[in-house]
């Protein structure tokens, strides 16, 4: 049985800039143990035939569920996506009508307008340069990375490395922070399980050039999700997009999730 879910709504205004509150909670609908209308203003437009089987799948680490969704260059293209801004999932939804991507996930901070506070190309335009000041948050505990690319090509990279060696504007790219892998190595500011646990997602993308996009389904530590990266898809590099505000969107298992007003997102399409 295919099961829709949706994330409470959280008082939480932009992310990265501020403290993260209280983890998302994603519950089934099916059981009559929440309401739509209550728990998101915007319709959802659920797709009743999925168009593909599904590039996404349950998982767990070290007892840690997790939702593991994979682009492979050889059967997805990326874009980045931010509209009027969308701010949800389901208003991207409903401007895509018909048009389903793979899967979609919210792709970077943004400030309370729902505008890119980092680096932000989107087809070929870049809306936002790139940020390599110091302040509070997540965002500016560095190093601070960008996910990027053009075509079949995607990499993440630390913002300074950005700076120095990607000459060329890529067709998309994020800014986010902080990074959970540089090459191999764990976030010099990470222990390997730290007391913070919080609903978190990110972004990595390993030798084989596919990017992984993972979202914890339970908080997780800084430290423990890095070590999903290293240690199960095997980035060598990967970033932080955002915590409590994570949210995915995926038309194969009938999943849109709702809560806190997204920014930027990141949109995985099939080349078929």
């Amino acid at each position: 049985m295919k099961l829709r879910y949706l994330c409470l709504p959280l008082i939480l205004a932009a992310c990265g800039q501020q403290p993260e509150g209280d983890p998302v909670t994603r519950i089934n609908l099916e059981d009559g143990t929440a309401q739509v209308a209550e728990a998101d203003p915007v319709p959802i437009a659920t797709p009743t035939v999925a168009p593909v089987a599904s590039a996404c799948e349950s998982t767990k680490f070290q007892d840690v569920p997790l939702t593991h969704c994979i682009a492979d260059p050889a059967k997805h293209r990326i874009t980045t996506a931010l509209g009027p801004p969308y701010r949800s999932m389901a208003r991207l939804a409903e401007a895509r009508g018909s048009d389903l991507p793979a899967f979609a996930v919210n792709g970077g901070m943004y400030d309370g307008d729902g505008k890119p506070i980092g680096y932000y190309v989107e087809k070929g335009d870049r809306q936002k340069q790139l940020n390599r000041n110091d302040g509070p948050g997540n965002f500016h505990l560095k190093p601070n990375g960008v996910f990027y690319g053009s075509g079949s090509t995607w990499r993440v990279r630390t913002s300074d490395d950005f700076y120095a060696s990607v000459a060329d504007r890529p067709q998309f790219g994020t800014q986010s922070g902080p990074m959970l892998l540089i090459d191999g190595k764990l976030h010099p500011e990470f222990s390997e399980d730290g007391p913070s646990r919080q609903i978190r997602n990110g972004v990595g993308v390993d030798r084989q050039g596919r990017a992984h996009f993972v979202i914890s389904e339970a908080p997780i530590s800084f430290g423990k999700f890095a070590r999903f990266f290293r240690d199960v898809a095997d980035t060598p590099n990967a970033l932080f997009l955002d915590g409590n505000v994570s949210a995915l969107w995926d038309p194969a298992s009938d999943r849109i999730d709702s809560g806190a007003a997204l920014g930027p997102l990141i949109v995985v399409e099939s080349k078929e």
